[in-house]
């Protein structure tokens, strides 16, 4: 038998409802997993003014622009705008309940997000860790920075790109480093993001492996990482990206050099 697509559509929203439905009676029997809420059986309030005030304009746009689409794509754009639209009307945010972390009164929660990935590089091991020792390179391989100014052995100055055309900016200073095998960092205090990690150097049969391991607290905790990942700034694609652009640099590199001494 052949349904018709609005037949198929009909059946497929009929039971999501039912799905909702029946989460939410599930929610609704378990206490502990409702959202906060003061005497009055209002939301608690765990964002901040400036938050909240971002939140309903941004949302607003995100929802009006999805809506002008016409498409799936577009309804799950303005259905993400209308969860901005309610985090910044009601102040509350269900993910910083989650974690612990409350804006509104400063408090935030220690967790942090680890990315880690690597890359094998055809080139000698000096080589490679020479070229990242020398920070001030790393804007040319990694397409997320602005700028890197180093400002004395330890310390360095940060600027990278942010979704929706901002930046963020960070002081850092490296905290550990062996020559030719590793250097690690750690942002210093008043960082826009607060991060740390260690990218480490192996000789391999194919050359260097490098391993970049880095932890950061995203800007407003968990939400900001989701909204990022809508906005297609992703953390761990874009190492991936990254290392791959270093490993194409440092062998193009190689061989141009390797052309000119022949």
């Amino acid at each position: 038998m052949v349904r018709s697509v609005g037949a198929a559509d009909f059946e497929s929203e009929m039971g999501a409802r039912e799905k909702m439905a029946s989460n939410r009676e599930e929610i609704m029997q378990k206490p502990e997993l409702l959202p906060e809420r003061t005497e009055s059986g209002r939301l608690s309030v765990n964002v901040g003014d400036t938050e909240r005030l971002l939140s309903t304009i941004g949302g607003g746009a995100l929802a009006l622009y999805g809506l002008t689409r016409g498409s799936f794509s577009g309804i799950a754009l303005a259905l993400a705008g209308g969860a901005l639209i309610y985090r910044g009307v009601t102040g509350h945010c269900n993910l910083y309940e989650a974690m612990g972390v409350n804006t509104a009164t400063g408090t935030r929660s220690a967790k942090s997000a680890r990315v880690e990935k690597s890359v094998t590089v055809n080139r000698p091991v000096e080589e490679v860790y020479r070229f990242w020792r020398n920070l001030e390179n790393l804007p040319r391989v990694m397409s997320h920075l602005e700028s890197v100014e180093v400002k004395d052995d330890k310390r360095s100055h940060w600027v990278a790109k942010a979704p929706a055309g901002t930046s963020v900016e960070w002081d850092a200073e490296i905290t550990n480093e062996r020559p030719n095998e590793l250097i690690s960092w750690r942002s210093l205090p008043g960082a826009d993001v607060e991060n740390s990690g260690t990218v480490s150097f192996r000789r391999t049969d194919g050359g260097t492996e490098i391993r970049v391991t880095l932890e950061y607290t995203p800007p407003g905790g968990a939400l900001g990482a989701t909204v990022a990942r809508l906005f297609g700034e992703n953390p761990e694609q874009q190492l991936e990206e990254d290392l791959q652009r270093f490993k194409r640099e440092m062998e193009a590199t190689g061989d141009a050099a390797r052309r000119t001494t022949v």
